[in-house]
């Protein structure tokens, strides 16, 4: 009976383990949708295979089929922009309000004698994300004030962060702030406004 008992008393600990790490994956996973699992293996203090049962048994998909996933739902929303305007790939979008996006960094975006990014594809990120996140037909970026806070390099993931402010007289503050893991390399201050009619 006793070894029943603590029997019964190991396997409701690994139970709740199990809960609580899933739990703890559910918010890293929210906070950080382009995390791998190797990376979450390492924050979590697990293995990779049990993050992959852990995402198997709560119904997240892999890497690859969260971001197409995301894209596709993000996508539907865009009014502003055509998703060929954007540079990088939109993920997130809920309009007038935040926006998220990601750009892989290549050879052809560095400068020729270094893996250090030209700022201006750093820049157009954040732009082009500024104007996707307002709601209308017609949006372009009427000034910004912005601060490059550290460089990109080739093999680099940016996720950029739209959040939309104030908003008056079809113009709307919209500040993004770009990270390169838990590095931010830009900070930008954005009036983005609607174009009506001809909109000059």
């Amino acid at each position: 009976m006793r070894f029943l008992s603590v029997n019964l008393v190991g396997a409701f600990r690994i139970k709740s383990e199990k809960k609580l790490r899933q739990s703890r994956l559910a918010k890293l996973l929210e906070r950080d949708p382009m995390a791998t699992d190797q990376g979450l293996a390492f924050l979590l203090g697990v293995s990779v295979s049990t993050v992959r049962l852990d995402r198997a048994l709560m119904g997240v998909p892999e890497l690859r089929e969260r971001i197409k996933r995301m894209a596709q739902e993000a996508g539907s929303k865009l009014r502003s922009l055509s998703r060929s305007d954007l540079v990088g790939d939109l993920l997130e979008l809920e309009p007038n309000r935040w926006a998220l996006s990601v750009l892989r960094s290549t050879r052809e975006m560095a400068l020729r004698a270094t893996d250090i990014l030209w700022d201006h594809y750093i820049y157009a990120q954040a732009s082009s994300l500024a104007a996707a996140v307002i709601e209308a037909a017609s949006v372009v970026v009427a000034s910004m004030r912005g601060e490059y806070r550290a460089r990109a390099r080739v093999g680099d993931v940016l996720v950029a962060r739209a959040k939309v402010g104030v908003g008056k007289d079809d113009r709307y503050i919209v500040s993004v702030r770009t990270r390169v893991g838990d590095t931010e390399i830009f900070v930008g201050r954005f009036i983005a406004e609607v174009l009506n009619g001809e909109g000059r």
